[in-house]
């Protein structure tokens, strides 16, 4: 039976396969062209990326080998960012696929039992818990890069799933609650995979049960929640699927209370 963190590191998998296919041939012109991130063109995102990939590669070594060596964070940012966007793609490339290898290189018992210390987090966190963050880095990113190819792009399907169901935790870091006015609770419904929860936007934004009395309904594929959550449901990319009815609030307004990251 898959784990999951089986799940998540397939998912990795699947998603670097992928952009490498998207990505691998692409020149000096490309890379300097706009992603869908609007402060970084395609090479800025895919440095992100790889920078992400060595800072994560280094916390699971760490994990497996106390004596291996830390880099500070700055010091990795500091050498990504001084690479042209041709090197930038290139290390991308090497970087992303030797932190997936490392992740399937871990047996069934290391997958449940290592603890994983990330840094920005109280304790250390399990192998799912590490990829999974990862995961969510890289699906939502990648899409900045894939979309800025093609119009139609999405959160990729094998990430959705996971992603969906860890969104309580981030909300926190991400929602504005402060952006409209009063407090406002929605009920949610996404499709594929299906779910049902309650937004609630207060001082603070939070995902709780569905409410009994809710002041509107979101409908909406279950990607494209995971990209207004992360501030990329944008006009000339929501789907004709999503569906909000309320009176109290406007697709704009859940916009301005996920401006993105």
């Amino acid at each position: 039976m898959s784990s999951a963190a089986d799940a998540t590191i397939d998912a990795l998998r699947s998603g670097h396969d992928e952009l490498v296919v998207l990505v691998a041939d692409l020149e000096q012109a490309d890379l300097t062209g706009p992603s869908r991130c609007s402060s970084w063109d395609l090479s800025q995102v895919l440095s992100h990326l790889g920078s992400g990939a060595e800072i994560g590669l280094g916390a699971l070594k760490r994990a497996l080998d106390p004596a291996a060596p830390s880099v500070p964070n700055t010091e990795v940012w500091d050498r990504w960012n001084a690479m042209s966007p041709v090197d930038r793609l290139a290390g991308f490339l090497g970087m992303d696929e030797t932190l997936v290898e490392a992740y399937e290189a871990l047996d069934a018992q290391t997958r449940e039992t290592l603890r994983i210390d990330l840094g920005f987090l109280p304790e250390p966190v399990d192998v799912a818990t590490a990829a999974g963050f990862r995961l969510n880095e890289f699906a939502l990113h990648s899409w900045d890069v894939r979309a800025a190819l093609d119009p139609a792009a999405t959160v990729a399907d094998e990430a959705a799933p996971l992603l969906v169901d860890r969104m309580a935790a981030l909300l926190g870091w991400v929602g504005h609650g402060d952006a409209i006015e009063g407090k406002v609770t929605l009920l949610v419904e996404t499709t594929a995979p299906v779910r049902s929860f309650g937004l609630t936007i207060d001082d603070a934004v939070t995902l709780g049960e569905v409410p009994e009395s809710p002041d509107g309904t979101l409908t909406l594929p279950t990607e494209a929640w995971l990209r207004l959550a992360s501030g990329r449901l944008t006009p000339d990319r929501t789907p004709g699927a999503v569906s909000l009815v309320s009176d109290l609030v406007t697709l704009d307004d859940l916009r301005r209370v996920f401006p993105g990251y």
